[in-house]
């Protein structure tokens, strides 16, 4: 019985068995092999789960609000300067960090969530390959018998 199609895997569906979804937690280079880039991938680290919090985004709110009474009494353009160097500065910067935290959560969910997906799809297109094979044997199977058919028919008439 010859085949009707030979099925070639696609090499990514190899590599998708073998690996896992990248996360940020995988990019840290906080286990890199060159010392310095650990040591400022970790300090780095250490310092961002720090600040970035909302906990030191009241603390820097407080600090800022200790500069206003100063700044107030030496009039506007000083008020200003204190509200875009002093507050802004020190009160959004740890908002950002929490903010882009937040939003880093998420692309790892995504990025697991499409994982699974592509898994799923993975496991389907495996499935409808064994069906197409079975109806291949099938087709094969029918097209022999016919093909008998027909030669005893020509040998009988």
């Amino acid at each position: 019985m010859s085949k009707i199609y030979e099925y070639v895997r696609h090499p990514r569906a190899a590599e998708l068995r073998l690996g896992k979804p990248v996360k940020t937690a995988d990019l840290r280079k906080v286990n890199h092999r060159n010392p310095f880039v650990r040591f400022n991938a970790r300090f780095g680290l250490k310092i961002t789960l720090v600040v970035g919090t909302m906990w030191c985004a009241y603390l820097f709110t407080a600090l800022a609000l200790l500069a206003l009474p100063s700044a107030v009494k030496q009039g506007t353009y000083y008020i200003v300067v204190w509200l875009s160097s002093s507050f802004l500065q020190l009160v959004l910067l740890p908002i950002i960090i929490v903010g882009q935290n937040i939003q880093a959560n998420a692309a790892d969910k995504r990025a697991e969530d499409t994982y699974k997906d592509a898994e799923a799809v993975l496991k389907e297109a495996e499935e409808i390959q064994k069906h197409l094979l079975a109806q291949d044997e099938a087709i094969s199977a029918i097209v022999e018998r016919l093909g008998k058919l027909v030669g005893d028919e020509e040998k009988h008439s």
